[in-house]
């Protein structure tokens, strides 16, 4: 089996090669994007986050943590208390909510 899918493969990039769908890929010459934020996150989670980024669906997970950071640099740039208070409580809520988006997912994803 692992030989037959292995020949298929081989014949799939030949055939791309033959009618040139590889002779100017996307992103060709460029550099590969910075992916160092996503270390710690497990491969087949970058692939499914990558995929729906690119079809422009993030999770709720990421814009959560977009809006959390958005809300941290809004707390530091703060010049009064009371502005540091609803940022504050923002950022709680944010990261609350992040929590439990993040758990959904390894609940989902778990076998």
């Amino acid at each position: 089996m692992d030989r037959a899918f292995n020949q298929l493969i081989e014949r799939q990039i030949r055939k791309a090669i033959a009618e040139g769908q590889l002779d100017s890929p996307e992103g060709a010459g460029k550099p590969l994007p910075d992916r160092s934020g996503m270390a710690h996150v497990d491969m087949a989670t970058q692939v499914a986050a990558r995929i729906m980024a690119e079809a422009g669906a993030l999770p709720e997970e990421f814009k959560l943590k977009k809006l959390l950071e958005a809300a941290k640099a809004t707390w530091c740039a703060a010049e009064s208390e009371e502005a540091r208070h609803v940022a504050m409580a923002l950022i709680a809520d944010l990261e609350q909510r992040y929590a439990i988006a993040v758990e959904a997912r390894r609940k989902f994803m778990a076998p």
